[in-house]
């Protein structure tokens, strides 16, 4: 084998790790692939991680044990957060998103592949250490900012329906109370989609009342998983008391004013300007 520069070999290994987030790679991976010694891949991870740590790429840390290796998450440090969401906050208070029922247009924000990959880092950054092992959500404007955390998981996406879909073969539906006036919604989601035990994360773009996350939490108890953590783009203030309980969100949507347009939307209190650092320290 041609000799490999070590620039070349921090290059490819910044790509390889960078594009699985939260995937372990064991060190045999990379002394195969550049035919170098272990203590030659071990030089080159210290030289990565401190590089994503000091340009707030991430982060960059080995792992212990007998299925061990190195693994890169996508995190984002609390004043990038902070920057980053206040302006994606900023364009959310445009007069013209109001719709007509005190509705807010998002659809844009969320489907624009770089503020999706931001909202998911920021919500998957939250529930690294529940470690999940599949994100789910509801159809149909939470998929892209849901699929992009379960990216930066590294684990599948699910996606619960409104009704069946032949496609999907047999499938559990339930009903579940959504909207301030408490109708009854149905939601489906195909038996093969989940398995009792599973660690499940439910992602979703905006929560009032919180009654169809509620709905997804009951749902995974028909299944028989384990939700471990409930995370949004926006909640509202009002309502103070949701459906589901101890979700997370990245936004928060405090006042809407119908007659004047007038919209207030900051982001949510652990991503202030000043305070504690959120940004998880590296876990071995």
């Amino acid at each position: 084998m041609e000799r490999i520069k070590r620039n070349e070999r921090l290059s490819a290994m910044l790509r390889i790790l960078s594009g699985t987030p939260n995937r372990i790679h064991t060190l045999g991976e990379f002394c195969d692939l550049f035919g170098a010694a272990k203590s030659t891949i071990s030089e080159d991870i210290e030289i990565l991680s401190d590089t994503v740590v000091r340009f707030e790429l991430g982060e960059i840390a080995t792992v212990a044990g007998a299925a061990g290796g190195v693994r890169y998450r996508a995190t984002v440090a609390r004043g990038t957060a902070h920057r980053e969401l206040s302006a994606i906050a900023e364009k959310l208070c445009t007069p013209s998103r109001l719709l007509p029922g005190g509705f807010l247009y998002t659809s844009d924000v969320t489907a624009d592949p770089s503020s999706a990959e931001l909202l998911g880092r920021l919500l998957a950054q939250r529930y690294y250490h529940k470690q999940p092992q599949m994100v789910l959500t509801m159809e149909t404007k939470g998929i892209p900012i849901a699929l992009m955390t379960a990216r930066m998981l590294g684990v599948p996406l699910v996606i619960a329906r409104r009704d069946t879909r032949a496609y999907e073969g047999p499938a559990v539906k339930i009903n579940y109370i959504a909207g301030s006036d408490r109708s009854i919604e149905t939601m489906a989601l195909s038996r093969r989609s989940v398995t009792a035990g599973q660690k499940v994360l439910i992602i979703d773009d905006f929560m009032k009342g919180g009654g169809t996350l509620q709905g997804m939490v009951e749902m995974m108890r028909e299944f028989q998983a384990e939700v471990v953590g409930v995370g949004v783009m926006i909640t509202t203030a009002e309502p103070q008391h949701k459906r589901v309980r101890g979700a997370k969100s990245l936004l928060i949507l405090k006042h809407v004013d119908m007659d004047t347009g007038k919209i207030e939307i900051v982001p949510a209190p652990e991503y202030a300007e000043k305070g504690p650092d959120s940004t998880p320290k590296k876990a071995l």
